[in-house]
């Protein structure tokens, strides 16, 4: 057969350069982040290269397509990196946790199991972040690609445990139907989950929520009690910690109350908020207070964390509800007493539905080690400040008003012009979150509070400063006042 070029480089030393070059050119790039606007908008033209270019059937080399990199696709992202992005709860990542991406990517293992140094890794996390959430040394956890991902493996958990028979042999039919219980502030994961795990959207019972957004604890019991005597089957309550529109956290313990009442899984969605627990703030202490009763919760690290896409963690209380809930048995996975395939490593592939699995581990293990958790927990507890600080500035200005309480990290307000109806409000407001960033000046997101359009700011960037919400008011007041007046 003819000899073929190779995948790895054919000269070793030229392709040493050129990565020397990628990685010293990514190094400015996240040192200069500030000197840029937030977010650029991407040309027509770069649009329709990247949606028209026919098949490469022959590579232009490596230098080629790392110019190809810089010119299409570098300069045009989201812009989370951005110290003035706060939009959707974003990460921001950092130099250290990327460069341990790459040395994930270059050992690149398959962490499903076998005896190796990875799983071992990947376990430690698990161990010291279920330390950190006040879980028992009985706990078990896995790494995963985003809350999304944890939060469905923690409600199938929850279905296999309290479910009342065998749904993994039986299915959902042999039983009654299976309810789980949220407040309307639930985020969209567990409608999503519902449908995927065959429950139906209906088996989600939405729970109004109280003045603060919180859910309405009393309503949930009532509903609970409602469902069992129509013949329906409740499995599971969910809290949140920092809900997405407002940040607002569930009353956990009086949720831990419940569900033990009701013999019911106590899951509980973190996000963002859960990584509050490492925080030496009164309003971090208070927002996750009860969470360490929790059968279950889910969290990324890609958000409060800090550490780039993707890693979010799930944990449960008893190692054994996951093994439960996922584990297989096949003869070319079986457990041998010596060898790779020997007992001497936990495997995550009974601990979840992948079995295929990147080393996501490394770059929250190096991090923790090289940075420390108290750290960590120190920048979670300034975002919670300058919160506070952005709401200071809103409530001083009389031509913006705070439309939520900041219990947390969220700060939802907008600008109000004299002689404006609701309407005309929204649709101001709407044109200024627009114009701040398309202007490159910030990017907040959007939302409606109460029928009326909110810029909402989510802090969980550590490159934030406070000069950073001064341009951010200041961009808001300059904007709606010149929109106002037209």
């Amino acid at each position: 057969m003819t000899d073929l070029p190779p995948i790895d480089p054919a000269n070793w030393d030229e392709y040493r350069a050129l990565a020397h070059r990628m990685l010293d050119e990514s190094l400015d790039y996240l040192r200069d982040v500030r000197a840029r606007p937030t977010w650029t908008k991407m040309p027509d033209a770069v649009r329709r290269t990247l949606a028209d270019t026919a098949i490469p059937r022959s590579g232009r080399g490596d230098a080629a397509a790392y110019d190809d990199f810089l010119e299409l696709v570098r300069p045009y992202p989201n812009g989370n990196i951005h110290p003035r992005f706060w939009g959707w709860v974003m990460g921001t990542g950092s130099p250290q946790s990327a460069m341990a991406d790459f040395l994930s990517a270059v050992v690149n293992p398959n962490v499903g199991g076998f005896d190796q140094a990875p799983v071992l890794v990947e376990q430690q996390v698990v161990r010291w972040y279920a330390e950190l959430m006040g879980f028992p040394a009985t706990a078990g956890g896995i790494l995963v690609s985003g809350g999304t991902m944890a939060n469905v493996l923690g409600l199938a958990v929850a279905r296999t445990a309290r479910a009342g028979w065998d749904v993994r042999t039986e299915g959902l039919r042999a039983g009654p139907a299976l309810t789980v219980y949220g407040s309307t502030e639930t985020h969209g994961w567990l409608k999503k989950s519902c449908e995927f795990l065959g429950l139906g959207e209906t088996a989600f019972r939405r729970v109004p929520v109280r003045d603060d957004f919180t859910v309405d604890v009393p309503a949930m019991a009532a509903m609970i009690a409602e469902d069992r005597a129509a013949g329906l089957r409740p499995f599971c309550v969910i809290g949140t910690v920092g809900t997405v529109q407002t940040g607002a956290s569930d009353d956990l313990v009086a949720l831990a109350d419940l569900a033990t009442r009701e013999s019911l899984w106590f899951h509980v969605d973190g996000a963002f908020g859960a990584m509050a627990a490492l925080a030496p703030h009164e309003a971090a202490r208070a927002a996750v207070r009860g969470m360490d009763r929790a059968d279950s919760v889910a969290f990324d690290l890609h958000k409060w964390g800090y550490l780039p896409f993707d890693v979010a963690v799930l944990l449960t209380r008893e190692d054994k509800a996951l093994t439960d809930t996922f584990a297989m048995q096949a003869a070319y996975l079986a457990a041998e007493a010596r060898g790779l395939m020997s007992t001497g490593g936990i495997h995550f592939a009974d601990r979840g539905i992948e079995l295929t699995r990147s080393f996501k581990a490394l770059k929250v293990w190096m991090t923790m080690r090289a940075q420390g958790t108290d750290l960590l927990g120190q920048h979670i507890a300034r975002n919670i400040d300058q919160a506070a600080y952005l709401a200071t500035l809103v409530r001083a200005e009389p031509e913006l008003e705070l439309l939520a309480p900041v219990p947390l990290n969220l700060v939802n307000f907008r600008y109000v012009a004299p002689g404006h109806s609701a309407e005309q409000l929204n649709a101001l407001n709407k044109e200024i979150l627009v114009r701040l960033q398309e202007d490159g000046v910030a990017v907040p997101s959007g939302t409606t509070i109460r029928g009326a359009f909110s810029i909402r700011v989510a802090i969980t960037n550590h490159r934030s400063r406070e000069d950073d919400f001064d341009a951010l008011v200041a961009g808001v007041l300059r904007l709606g006042r010149e929109l106002a007046r037209r």
